[in-house]
């Protein structure tokens, strides 16, 4: 554990941040499975929300934007294929 109390100030933080990634990471695959398993009535419904959770972890820095794209186009793919 750290001693000097700045660092143990950005071990608090880094906690909290990492959960919050975790939250978001977890939220948006939860929305591309949905976007996979969906039937033909509500299936791109659920592909417009996945793209929105890709959308929001690009945003904030948790997916890089060239994996955000990729996913995006996969999802596409998977609706109009």
């Amino acid at each position: 554990m750290a001693n000097i109390k700045s660092a143990k100030k950005r071990v608090e933080v880094i906690k909290t941040k990492t959960l919050r990634n975790k939250m978001v990471k977890s939220s948006l695959k939860t929305a591309v499975k949905k976007a996979e398993t969906a039937d033909a009535a509500s299936k791109e419904a659920a592909v417009r929300a996945a793209i929105k959770k890709v959308d929001q972890a690009c945003a904030k820095g948790i997916l890089h934007k060239n994996t955000a794209a990729r996913k995006k186009s996969q999802l596409a793919k998977k609706l109009n294929g």
